[in-house]
């Protein structure tokens, strides 16, 4: 099944270095977090960073999530890190140390139970934000953050009507299996085919997945190299098919 529609909307020009935050930093269930987009906004998506935690990429991300001329979203990020984030230059790891740091920190502060035992919290505190109450949510995650929205719209979700991964870590395709939500994967040329395949194979709802083979693992966010002209264009490319996806679906 594609769930995907061939009218792209339109997004912001995409800034390739200095880019200037819209939206601001609130506490939102004792987490710093970045939110933007219109305050009148009935729908909302909660975004789900990277390792390495806020970057302008990934901000800007947020932002353009935000201001499409088509749906409007309000969108939380939380610092699921608590101001302790994976070091970018972990990442790829060359070394023992740098490899053995990063397993440490997906078995400690990057667990996936200790994130997802707080976003039913995080999205209720802001749903006060909401004009009726409460925001129709989606959940977009990065990386490790792709694992945390596969999760996340599992057999018992009730939060979220749909979810996306970009350059998803440790794709499982016995995630797939449960998830009870339209869902969007967009694979980098990084992860394994074939778990790629196996995942698309094992959805039983409206998805969309594509892989964008000359793309890195981080594309979309913090090892984003916005500066080259064809990522770049398949940074853009990434958010459009999400908010398109989001826009059925959502």
């Amino acid at each position: 099944m594609s769930g995907i529609s061939k009218a792209c909307c339109s997004i912001p020009p995409v800034v390739a270095k200095g880019y200037k935050p819209k939206g601001a930093y609130q506490t939102i269930n004792g987490l710093k977090t970045y939110v933007t987009g219109p305050e009148s906004a009935t729908k909302a998506i909660l975004v789900v960073y990277d390792i390495f935690g806020f970057f302008d990429q990934t901000i800007q991300g947020a932002d353009i999530l935000a201001t499409s001329n088509e749906q409007k979203y309000r969108v939380f990020m939380p610092d699921f890190f608590e101001g302790s984030p994976a070091d970018i230059s972990w990442y790829p790891p060359t070394t023992d140390e740098h490899k053995e740091k990063l397993g440490n920190f997906f078995s400690t502060q990057a667990a996936p139970p200790k994130t997802l035992s707080k976003i039913p919290n995080i999205v209720a505190e802001a749903n006060k934000q909401a004009p009726g109450g409460s925001f129709q949510w989606s959940i977009l995650g990065f990386c490790w953050g792709g694992k945390i929205a596969a999760l996340s719209a599992g057999a018992d979700n009730k939060l979220f009507k749909a979810a996306a991964q970009a350059h998803p870590a440790m794709v499982d395709p016995n995630d797939a299996k449960s998830i009870n939500v339209p869902f969007i994967m967009l694979a980098s040329g990084d992860e394994p085919p074939k778990d790629v395949e196996a995942f698309k194979a094992n959805l039983q709802v409206p998805n969309h997945v594509e892989t964008f083979p000359t793309q890195i693992h981080g594309w979309m966010a913090a090892r984003s190299n916005l500066e080259d002209a064809e990522v770049k264009k398949e940074y853009e490319r990434g958010y459009k098919a999400v908010l398109d996806f989001f826009h059925q679906h959502a």
